[in-house]
């Protein structure tokens, strides 16, 4: 099941937890690396969404948790935003070293603005996308201002945020202060896409502006509209993804060759990826995702299986029909199929009311536009039960079923 747990160890010799999001075919367009925001950690749920998300549209995503957070070892109260960067630094020779060289920093938060710093010591990373991310790292104080006096006076204080509690050093403040990222983004030449909500209460939306206004094209801007600054509704993560996975077609250069899907030498390849029912489903050359619907516990991020299978019987048979009347010369100009499936009980059982004498039935409705008279409807209606569908699905089907060794 995607994704994939793994640890890797930073420069001070830190194990480092993190989940490494795979396509299905193993064959990406590219890799990268996605920073979650200050005090997250990988489980978050935006992190994977947008993990996933980005997986399912051929990019691998490694998501890892900084020192002292999540699954990864050492104390959080000594870390600083300076070990931040130097983590995501440590995942990039991680990936490089035994998977592939990233070609992208995603980050969300002071994750998104880590990972601005970071790519200036990166040459290999051709994009960098921030989501909700400070301009100025000192802009976190505000989320612990009363307990900054205590920090002051003591060396270190326990802070409460997001509802968790963390030991905040003064070191850890000073550190935030030293960073101005204004004048590191007027040389740094990379892709730059930075993403922001409008009615984010944790990092205004104008500092979007000024990350913008102070970087260099070629970069882009999205507004996140509606969304709060965690990207609580599901449906704003997976637009996320969505929209990063499609900017980074124009501003990524990989080779589309290798990228091509591989089911490994078979026909279809169907994956789990992730922890209710979303499917992934890789043909030759497409990819497709299933799920079940939110009232059975499913996302309902694509169609059920049945769904699937009734898609496969009306598509064969506008396909079939289409060809048909072309060869005929008719004036066939959209054909519109419309299924539906229940289970019915067999007429000449023995116990009409048991459930083994029930069987499947599938209803097709076919609407035929053009210019056909009555002969040439009723034709094409006889044609329609002779699609290589409709005809596997009446036949005496054996399915044999093997473990992969």
């Amino acid at each position: 099941m995607n994704p994939q747990k793994l640890t890797f160890r930073n420069r001070k010799d830190i194990e480092l937890a993190a989940y490494l999001y795979v396509p299905l075919d193993q064959n990406p367009r590219f890799y990268a690396i996605f920073a979650h925001c200050f005090t997250c950690s990988q489980n978050f749920s935006a992190v994977r969404k947008i993990a996933a998300s980005l997986s399912q549209k051929g990019i691998a995503v490694l998501s890892f948790d900084f020192t002292g957070l999540g699954r990864s070892k050492g104390e959080f109260e000594e870390s600083d935003f300076s070990s931040n960067i130097s983590d995501l630094l440590d995942a990039f020779e991680f990936l490089k070293r035994e998977y592939e060289t990233p070609k992208m920093l995603v980050g969300h938060s002071l994750g998104g603005t880590a990972s601005l710093y970071a790519s200036f010591e990166l040459s290999e990373i051709q994009a960098v996308v921030t989501i909700g991310s400070p301009a100025f790292p000192g802009h976190v104080r505000k989320l612990f201002k009363e307990s900054i006096p205590e920090i002051e006076e003591k060396g270190s204080a326990e802070v409460t945020i997001g509802g968790r509690p963390f030991r905040i050093s003064n070191e850890f403040l000073e550190d935030l202060e030293q960073k101005p990222l204004e004048n590191y983004l007027k040389t740094l030449k990379k892709s730059l896409l930075f993403l922001h909500s409008p009615q984010d209460e944790i990092v205004d939306i104008s500092n979007a502006a000024e990350l913008y206004q102070a970087a260099k094209h070629p970069k882009s801007f999205i507004s996140l509209d509606g969304s709060d600054h965690l990207l609580s509704q599901e449906k704003d993560s997976e637009y996320v993804g969505e929209v990063i996975s499609s900017w980074s077609k124009r501003y990524i250069a990989f080779d589309e060759k290798t990228s091509l899907n591989d089911t490994e030498g078979n026909q279809v390849k169907v994956r789990l990826t992730g922890p209710k029912f979303t499917t992934e489903i890789k043909t030759p050359y497409h990819h497709l995702i299933a799920d079940e619907p939110l009232e059975v516990g499913g996302d309902n991020l694509g169609p059920n299986p049945y769904d699937f299978l009734m898609a496969s019987l009306g598509s064969c048979t506008v396909m079939t029909l289409k060809m048909y009347a072309g060869r005929k010369n008719w004036d066939l100009k959209e054909v519109t199929v419309f299924l539906n499936h229940d289970k019915v009980h067999l007429k000449d059982s023995d116990n009409p009311t048991s459930k083994e004498s029930k069987v499947s039935r599938f209803t097709r409705i076919i609407e035929l536009e053009g210019d056909l008279d009555e002969e040439q409807r009723h034709r094409l209606l006889e044609i329609s039960n002779r699609c290589p569908v409709h005809r596997t699905l009446e036949e005496d089907i054996v399915i044999q079923t093997v473990l992969k060794k």
